[in-house]
């Protein structure tokens, strides 16, 4: 086996097997198939990347289609949201398509289903269906409606589709087998009664296809080579194929259905539900939220599209769920960042920092360079003045030989600027410090080339000049839940592990650069982290998000319990 082929992921194997065995290269097509019933998570994204990752692998169409057979949870909000997030993250499909697109053609087969004797109308209700249905160990029993004749389930069918019956009176079921052991194949339902707008076809319908009947017909319409779920669908496959062989054209493309595993995060929940949840109860702020696992929430809080690409690719695709560290995430984010994200000076707990020898009134404006890792990046300027903001914990008035930054009696450089030396603090009445006196050396500015400047000294520290400081909101965010997997234990609400402490919103004081930043823009607040500018911001308030910080300091913690 070669080296190319030893690299192949199974699905990928798949596909080549298929085209070793004679498969044309050129009947290849995939589909990235959502239901617009919520936003598109993290696990979405690893199913995005596979089915057009290998559009792209093998130059095949990806279709993007939405799977709208439930109007009671689906809204035009969700495939609006859905489309924005394919697309953010860099993806085009070959053709925008919906399993409405066809509930005519559903509705036709399901009339040839009934006059071949192969779908019934069963009229009990769904507790006594599902005490009928048997259990995985024992064999179902016949509905008493079973053996209705073909005209009676015609007419019924008819009056289902035309509003003539009340919801839940009438369900259509594909005649299977009862006593199989697969309970999906005990005579499974196609279609329920559901009045309800849909968000494409109105009020045109009154009867809805179940998601089994719909999902691998609207793949055989499409012409998809291979359909790929994950692991949750494995026993759908056996009805997936069942639906296949009724209606099934030798001349046409038969999709086959392969699975995959679900890839969870840790310290977060990847269903739709339980993020439903959270939004409706308002744990967080809209489906966006930054603390969110939703595409949406990450682009807010500031990752950028890349490094979630770079996540999905890096955990692969495999045949057995497992739990995803949210740590492999953020090294994918910070990695990123560190290429692209300006460097710029934020100062998010502030103390005031005087150079007392520094001419009162002065200012001086200070070359810094953008992004050491991007030469193309170039260099701003920063003004300099008398009063700075420093960072409360850049500063201990009796430090050991092991502080390296501000203390009283040593000097620490000031980044871009001077080396300076702490000599005093002034404090109120709690003795809390309200001013930290210093002195620089007019000589040692960074990059003057001059002997002072050149002195080696062990701490950098970064500031703020006081007048030309920007003020903004800064909201520092957290993992939203304190257990590593939160909807793993069956008997504890997940919502029992949501962290109190996920946000905590500060004032920051910033470099003018940042005063015409836009939303979207993503810096990095050096020694701090990465931040977003957040949408919230308007011309009276600017509003950044920590992204992620500079390390994973939560290993750490962790470590440490």
């Amino acid at each position: 086996m070669s080296t190319e082929e030893r690299s192949l992921n199974f699905i990928e194997q798949i596909i080549e097997e298929d085209l070793g065995n004679g498969f044309p290269d050129d009947k290849l097509r995939f589909r990235f198939p959502p239901e617009p019933n919520g936003y598109l998570h993290v696990g979405h994204a690893s199913s995005i990347c596979l089915n057009f990752g290998l559009g792209l692998r093998y130059n095949a169409p990806v279709n993007l289609r939405f799977d709208d057979t439930n109007p009671a949870k689906e809204e035009q909000e969700y495939v609006d949201a859905i489309k924005k997030d394919v697309e953010w993250l860099g993806f085009k499909w070959d053709k925008e398509l919906y399993a409405s697109d066809y509930f005519q053609e559903l509705y036709d087969w399901a009339v040839a289903f009934i006059k071949q004797g192969k779908a019934y109308i069963d009229s009990q209700s769904s507790e006594d269906m599902a005490k009928q249905k048997g259990t995985p160990s024992q064999p179902g029993t016949d509905s008493p409606y079973r053996n209705r004749s073909i005209d009676e389930n015609l007419a019924l069918f008819e009056g289902m589709k035309n509003g003539d019956f009340d919801e839940g009176t009438h369900v259509l079921r594909a005649k299977i087998d009862m006593s199989s052991s697969n309970m999906l194949m005990r005579d499974p339902l196609m279609y329920r009664i559901l009045k309800k707008h849909h968000h494409r076809t109105g009020d045109k319908w009154n009867i809805y296809p179940m998601y089994d009947w719909a999902h691998g017909e609207s793949d055989y319409l499409e012409g998809v080579s291979h359909s790929l779920c994950t692991l949750e669908f494995m026993m759908h496959r056996e009805l997936y194929d069942w639906f296949l062989d009724q209606i099934y054209d030798n001349n046409k493309t038969r999709p086959k259905q392969r699975e995959f595993a679900r890839r969870n995060l840790s310290h977060t929940v990847v269903s739709k539900r339980k993020l439903l949840q959270l939004v409706q109860d308002n744990y967080v702020t809209g489906w966006d939220d930054p603390r969110m696992s939703t595409i949406s929430g990450m682009r807010r809080r500031g990752y950028p599209p890349q490094s979630i690409v770079n996540f999905a690719n890096t955990i692969g695709i495999a045949k057995r769920t497992n739990l995803i560290d949210v740590s492999v995430l953020e090294f994918c984010v910070r990695e990123e960042l560190n290429k692209t994200a300006p460097r710029v000076m934020a100062v998010l707990d502030p103390v005031k920092l005087v150079i007392t020898n520094y001419p009162e009134g002065q200012e001086e404006w200070l070359e810094a360079e953008n992004n050491p890792e991007d030469v193309a990046a170039g260099f701003r300027e920063v003004p300099f003045s008398r009063e700075l903001y420093i960072e409360r914990e850049d500063f201990m008035e009796n430090a050991n030989n092991k502080y390296f930054r501000l203390t009283l009696g040593k000097e620490v450089r000031l980044k871009n600027a001077y080396i300076i030396k702490g000599e005093s603090v002034v404090k109120d009445e709690a003795g809390n410090i309200l001013e930290i006196h210093a002195t620089y050396d007019t000589d040692s500015k960074s990059g003057s080339g001059s002997e002072a400047s050149l002195r080696k000294i062990k701490g950098t520290i970064h500031w703020v000049s006081v007048p030309h400081a920007v003020k903004a909101e800064v909201r520092i965010y957290d993992r939203l839940f304190t257990h590593e997997n939160p909807d793993g234990d069956k008997d504890v609400d997940f919502k029992e592990y949501i962290n109190p402490n996920a946000l905590e919103v500060i004032t920051g004081y910033l470099e003018p650069s940042l005063k015409s930043a836009e939303p979207g823009e993503r810096y990095q607040f050096q020694r701090l982290g990465y931040f977003c500018v957040d949408t919230d911001t308007n011309a009276e308030q600017l509003v950044f998000n920590k992204t992620v910080g500079l390390r994973d300091t939560w290993a750490k913690v962790e470590n440490k319990e």
